[in-house]
């Protein structure tokens, strides 16, 4: 599969923020709030930015979303339906909390569970991981064996649940339900901290015992 995912670290709040390319199609999940090296690295390979993929709508995830368009104005910001209010109101996405005031264009599109969307050669399933905010997904490649998780999922974690809108009951409900029925070897990208697999979280997770 032509395939490449390249993961970034974007500060302050050192979110996972992945660079897709699929031949010169690109995608780019969850920009945090300094993309320069992202926007830098797409653009020293000439790449098609297609997609600017969210899989929710916290401030840190979308803060970039803004310069990503600015240096790709054809590619498309794509969000979860049901969080598509988070990327233009600061007390919703929770930036204005940290005395941030963080917003995103709005969407050029939505996405709902069950739904695909295709970078390149290569197409990724949308699944529902709310519980973290009430819309959160994960992007799921099968023919690559990967998701992407945003704030669902970590190693050895789950997205936090003691802020607004969130749920920890939902979030273990819909893990269990849309993650954990992925085979054991799917390589979990996280939005924050490192990746691990499906079947690790599933044996050692524990939140999910």
């Amino acid at each position: 599969m032509n395939l490449r995912i390249e993961k970034f670290i974007t500060p302050p709040l050192e979110t996972n923020t992945y660079v897709l390319l699929s031949g010169a199609t690109a995608a780019v999940v969850d920009p945090g709030l300094a993309p320069q090296e992202v926007v830098e690295f797409l653009r020293e390979r000439a790449a098609a930015v297609e997609l600017i993929l969210l899989t929710h709508g916290h401030g840190d995830h979308i803060g970039g979303a803004d310069d990503v368009k600015e240096a790709f104005p054809a590619a498309e910001l794509v969000c979860p339906i049901r969080d598509v209010a988070m990327l233009t109101d600061s007390s919703l996405n929770l930036s204005s909390p940290f005395g941030m005031t963080v917003t995103a264009p709005p969407a050029d599109r939505t996405l709902e569970p069950g739904q695909s969307v295709g970078v390149g050669e290569t197409k990724w399933c949308v699944l529902d991981t709310s519980g973290h905010t009430p819309g959160g997904v994960s992007y799921y490649c099968p023919d690559a064996g990967v998701v992407l998780t945003g704030d669902a999922l970590f190693a050895g974690s789950i997205g936090r649940c003691d802020i607004p809108m969130a749920s920890e009951t939902h979030l273990l409900t819909t893990i269990r339900e849309n993650l954990l029925c992925l085979p054991d070897e799917t390589r979990v990208l996280p939005g924050h901290g490192p990746e691990t697999t499906i079947g690790a979280e599933r044996r050692g997770n524990p939140f999910l015992r």
